[in-house]
């Protein structure tokens, strides 16, 4: 009797908490289900980002609910340390209990940080001085101890510190925080101590420069981590570069192994991401747009805090299954604006993020039916219904595989 072979996976000795389970593809679009220690999330996912182990104005149990089915969230390593402590988390029984999430974790190192909080660090070989921008306390973060409050907080999968710089930056500092990321890769992996529960990625860095991308890719890929990210982009950089550096480092890191395209969050820029082959994303944007009135619809952007809104009885999106569309008009969020913003925020907020983990399943089935370009091809009419496609988005999808209409 013939032997099947095994389904197209990657599982091995350095990551046994870890499978990449490859359902189907399209070009180099793929649906994955991706099995990690508290949960196995489908993919392509949409991670919501929760700083402080807390999405703003929500609770997991919103999160969990069909409508929103939220596979993974982030919380971040910087600003659990400073609180309230790694340790302290830890005693609590993890992130999992400590949050009250039964699903998937994802921790960022505090690399990040080097950007949002740039005026507070300096950066040397040694890690990253950080000031507080709340109390003036001092931090050193190192790749030590980035993997140690990790492995304290105990997300499913941990992320390498890595030395970002601005997507816009040129020059040698470019260099320098490429070559540094991959010196300080191997210092993540030599301290880090869960390796049987927890994920370690590591995160492509390079500029906007394809040589150091590819520098980049091919150094981590020799550490064989369980997963990889494409970090240091969606910061202002031009999209024409953006998709090309995405399509670059899709094509060098592993195809059995997940792809976490860090920072992305715009609803084009997912579509076009998948289409480039990426698995995961995560962004501020649906809850901070949500703060300042914006709501993420098929058609673009819908402006809650117009005029017009005041007595437009629609739900936000027609057809939309969320809590809020389901039991609230535009009407009475426009009224909310100016009495209770907290509330209307978090209606909106909620409304946001089920739009992208929809857009996000919806994606993948269309990967797993064979009709992903029809996907691609009508969500794209939805947003430019005169077909005024941006060029970079044009260009992009043609490289995919995808002709628009």
């Amino acid at each position: 009797m013939a032997v099947e072979p095994p389904p197209p996976c990657y599982g091995g000795p350095s990551s046994p908490a870890l499978r990449l389970e490859i359902h189907a593809t399209w070009n180099k679009a793929r649906a994955s289900t991706l099995h990690l220690p508290h949960h196995s999330a489908l993919t392509p996912m949409f991670m919501p980002v929760g700083t402080q182990a807390a999405i703003k104005g929500l609770h997991p149990d919103q999160l969990l609910h069909p409508t929103v089915d939220a596979q993974l969230v982030l919380a971040n390593t910087y600003h659990l340390a400073l609180r309230p402590g790694g340790d302290v988390v830890r005693d609590m029984g993890g992130v999992h209990r400590f949050m009250n999430w039964p699903r998937a974790i994802l921790t960022d190192s505090g690399g990040f940080q080097m950007v949002s909080l740039l005026k507070f660090s300096t950066v040397t070989e040694q890690g990253v001085h950080f000031q507080s921008p709340v109390d003036g306390t001092e931090m050193l973060l190192t790749p030590e101890k980035s993997i140690h409050i990790q492995n304290h907080i105990g997300a499913d999968v941990i992320m390498a510190l890595d030395d970002v710089v601005p997507s816009t930056t040129v020059g040698p500092r470019v260099e320098d925080a490429c070559h540094r990321t991959l010196r300080w890769i191997r210092r993540c992996i030599n301290a880090h101590a869960r390796p049987t529960d927890q994920n370690l990625f590591g995160i492509v860095q390079g500029g906007l420069d394809h040589r150091l991308r590819e520098l980049c890719c091919k150094g981590l890929v020799e550490t064989d981590l369980p997963g990889y990210a494409i970090g240091g982009l969606s910061g202002g950089e031009e999209k024409d570069v953006f998709w090309k550096v995405v399509d670059q480092c899709t094509d060098i890191l592993p195809p059995r192994k997940p792809r976490y395209c860090m920072g992305v969050g715009y609803p084009e820029d997912l579509v076009v991401c998948v289409a480039l082959g990426a698995d995961m994303f995560d962004c501020v944007y649906p809850a901070r747009t949500a703060r300042f009135g914006t709501a993420l619809v098929p058609s673009g952007l819908l402006k809650i805090r117009h005029a017009s809104m005041a007595t437009d009885c629609r739900p936000v999106q027609v057809g939309c299954q969320c809590h809020t569309c389901r039991n609230y008009s535009r009407s009475y969020l426009h009224f909310l604006a100016p009495v209770d913003a907290s509330v209307g925020a978090q209606l909106l907020t909620l409304h946001n993020i089920a739009y992208l983990t929809t857009l996000m399943k919806r994606a993948r089935q269309a990967i797993i039916d064979g009709t992903f370009e029809q996907f691609v091809q009508n969500f794209m009419l939805d947003l430019y219904p005169d077909k005024a496609y941006p060029k970079w988005s044009r260009d992009a999808l043609t490289k995919a595989g995808v002709t628009l209409l």
